[in-house]
């Protein structure tokens, strides 16, 4: 074990893996040419000329000094869950799953580091076992860190914002073939690095502002929509965690994984979530009851979604969030009866990186679902069309409509954001098609 200094100048214990050999001539990590991938939920696909598996930062930065030799354009891909086109490239895919560790924690200054490639499930006991914990997360923790921080993943909570809005330090290749750090005291580019679609250069790791270790209490219940209406700002406002899923038909938590009321039908009910920290002083206490489960943060927050979907997720502002969820059930009662997947509203702190869906404004999110292998495409670009006069922003690892006109509008430092993008990577070589359209 050693020490070192961050950015932030909090004392890390640090355990980071061997760097490997020097760069060559051809990347020295294992590699395949000409590998079809495929996403989680398999809308999409891409065939690169190599697909890269770096074992360690050196076969990482031999990777990418190679595709700057050959002129081939570079991706990243995490845990694939992505529905928007992110991950596409002719070039050089980079896996990273094989950076995967905990590399520090700070109990005192409450930060933690980790690997670009560490999934979101693997801070759960290493944090705790330092008495920290991850302030908040989603339903589906399998999602590699460096891709949850790209796009913004978030959870539910008022007062809590995404993942990316807790980064403070972050260890990456730019454009030039150089490993850079960006801190605490280079604002301008971190609020860049927040949330930045893979276009900086590749994430190497990470440094995040944790909490204290802290039990959560649940609460399911199934409240009729005028229910849900009529307590509607008290339960934002009353519970640090609650989000609901609206359900149009009775079998519609089922498509999710999620258990309905075993005394109500569920059509037009809400199957609603609130998680409340709870102070135990013996494990003892434990439950795993459904629907009023107490145990550790981590393990409380993920829950059902283990079948593949595709999505499509808007936010809007917190005070149209009722308004637009209504437009929606509308849009879905009179024109797609056939949807049958719930609507899942959650709500999420402002911040202020510059690409956030969340930047300068606490938004309420809302989220589609659809089947895979279904014709999701009008039903979704009717959503976006129904959405538009609440000035909605769209999660970048979902399914959207976004263009460079919408983000001129809706992104008040998109400009600071080109600009600094263009300092780490002046040749666009970390784009593909669909971050060209928006950033280049």
């Amino acid at each position: 074990m050693s020490t070192q200094q961050s950015n932030g100048a909090s004392t890390m214990t640090t355990n980071i893996p061997a760097v490997g050999a020097p760069s060559t001539s051809t990347p020295t990590a294992p590699f395949d040419t000409d590998a079809t991938w495929t996403n989680w939920g398999g809308n999409q696909s891409a065939t690169p000329a190599f697909t890269v598996r770096p074992r360690n930062e050196q076969e990482a930065l031999d990777a990418v000094r190679f595709a700057i030799r050959e002129g081939l354009p570079v991706r990243a891909v995490g845990s694939g869950h992505s529905s928007s086109p992110l991950v596409q490239t002719g070039g050089v895919l980079m896996d990273m799953s094989g950076l995967s560790a905990i590399t520090g924690t700070d109990r005192l200054g409450r930060r933690a580091r980790a690997l670009a490639g560490t999934t979101i499930n693997a801070f759960g006991d290493a944090l705790w076992d330092q008495g920290l914990a991850l302030g908040n997360q989603g339903d589906i923790d399998k999602q590699q860190i460096a891709g949850a921080l790209a796009t913004s993943t978030h959870g539910s909570g008022k007062d809590l914002g995404s993942f990316s809005s807790n980064l403070r330090w972050v260890k990456l290749i730019n454009g030039y073939g150089e490993i850079v750090e960006i801190g605490e005291g280079q604002l301008r580019e971190l609020r860049a690095a927040q949330v930045a679609l893979g276009t900086l250069g590749i994430f190497l790791e990470v440094e995040l502002a944790v909490e204290d270790s802290y039990y959560l209490q649940e609460q399911i219940t199934y409240p009729t929509w005028l229910e849900t209406t009529s307590t509607w700002q008290s339960d934002i406002v009353g519970n640090r965690h609650y989000s609901f899923l609206w359900c149009p038909e009775n079998d519609s938590c089922e498509l999710l994984d999620l258990p309905g009321s075993p005394d109500h039908r569920m059509a037009g009910r809400s199957y609603t979530k609130r998680y409340n920290v709870a102070f135990i002083e013996d494990e003892r206490q434990l439950s795993n009851v459904e629907g009023a489960r107490l145990d550790r943060s981590y393990r409380i927050y993920p829950g059902g979604f283990t079948t593949q979907f595709h999505e499509l997720e808007y936010f809007v502002a917190s005070e149209d969030g009722l308004a637009a969820v209504e437009a929606i059930q509308d849009l879905i009662r009179t024109r797609y009866r056939e949807q049958k997947y719930p609507v899942e509203v959650r709500w999420v702190k402002a911040d202020d990186a510059y690409m956030s869906q969340f930047q300068g404004r606490d938004s309420t999110v809302i989220t589609l679902t659809t089947e895979p292998g279904t014709d999701y495409w009008q039903f979704f670009r009717d959503a976006d069309s129904v959405l538009q006069e609440f000035e909605p922003r769209a999660h970048w690892g979902k399914i959207h409509f976004m263009t460079r006109s919408r983000l001129e509008r809706l992104y008040p430092e998109l400009d600071t954001f080109i600009q600094v993008r263009r300092e780490f990577d002046p040749r666009g070589m970390f784009l593909n098609d669909h971050t060209r359209s928006l950033l280049a």
